[in-house]
């Protein structure tokens, strides 16, 4: 991705303020160190600063495209080498294990999970409901007389 070039706002700015002053009759003299002529020099030494940054951001973006280009070069070699070493010596052995490859067998083993027994045009048994629990408290859900379990309404156990 090339970088982009600088503008500046402050520059643009500059050059018209230069411009409006330069057409003023007779030329505004605003004491020492703010003459037109000094003012005119500063935004002219700006400007060659911004173009000179500029150019080299230029040479910047085509030293990057020359590294990525030789980085993308050095991947494929580095897979190129692999795959040689894994031809040469095979996908299981310790040279290419060397070489920066996983080996065969070490690769974990892939399971299925079982998915759910049917016979043939019936659909799977629905879960069953779940079951009620004693809560083990004193409550008046739990409590042997109303039969020992829980209802949600009166007990949170």
């Amino acid at each position: 991705m090339s970088r982009t070039k600088k503008s500046s706002v402050v520059l643009e700015t500059a050059r018209q303020r230069l411009a409006g002053l330069k057409s003023i009759r007779p030329a505004p003299d605003f004491g020492e160190g703010f003459s037109l002529a000094e003012y005119e020099t500063e935004i002219s030494a700006f400007s060659a600063a911004l173009d000179s940054y500029n150019q080299e951001l230029s040479g910047l973006n085509d030293r990057q495209n020359t590294v990525t280009v030789a980085e993308d070069a050095l991947r494929q070699k580095n897979l190129r080498m692999l795959r040689l070493t894994e031809g040469k010596y095979g996908p299981d052995s310790s040279e290419f294990e060397q070489a920066g490859g996983k080996r065969l067998s070490k690769h974990k083993s892939r399971r299925r999970k079982p998915g759910p027994t049917t016979e043939a045009g019936s659909s799977p048994t629905p879960a069953a409901a779940p079951s009620r629990r004693r809560c083990g408290r004193t409550c008046a859900g739990c409590s042997p007389a109303s039969g020992g379990f829980a209802r949600r309404t009166t007990c949170r156990w």
